[in-house]
């Protein structure tokens, strides 16, 4: 079997009750480089991207109680929702992790934002913490 061909941490994202004020605590407060604000309509959330390339933060708001971050903060609260990794490759990462055995939340990908690939592998196949897969960064 092959190894998935990862490029890096892409990056982490915290899930958020509030975006702008979110912002302002990491953008003025921390001084961190808002790189994008986003709605990504598929996912119901707006994100806010800090930095530039591998190791960015994400913020994750909800814009619908009725998807999976709006779950996540009921249950859980504020705090890291997932990290994500850059892959060269989504659909082969995906098939050798499903050779494996890997508990895929989505066995093919969907769009993220900037419009990349993008495929999530559930907690439990991963020590506890919700992995996403990118295929190409943000714009």
């Amino acid at each position: 079997m092959s190894i998935v061909k990862a490029k890096g941490l892409d990056h982490v994202a915290i899930a958020v009750r509030d975006l702008d004020k979110a912002i302002a605590i990491y953008r003025d407060a921390l001084g961190l480089p808002l790189a994008e604000i986003e709605e990504v309509p598929d996912q119901k959330v707006r994100t806010a991207i800090f930095g530039h390339g591998l190791g960015r933060i994400e913020l994750i708001c909800p814009t619908a109680n009725d998807t999976g971050v709006a779950k996540f903060l009921d249950k859980r609260g504020e705090g890291l929702h997932h990290i994500c990794i850059e892959v060269e490759d989504l659909d082969a990462a995906l098939a050798e992790l499903k050779a494996r055995g890997a508990p895929l939340i989505d066995e093919t990908p969907k769009v993220g934002a900037g419009g990349a690939r993008i495929a999530f592998i559930h907690p439990r196949g991963t020590a506890g913490v919700l992995t996403e897969l990118r295929q190409g960064s943000l714009r």
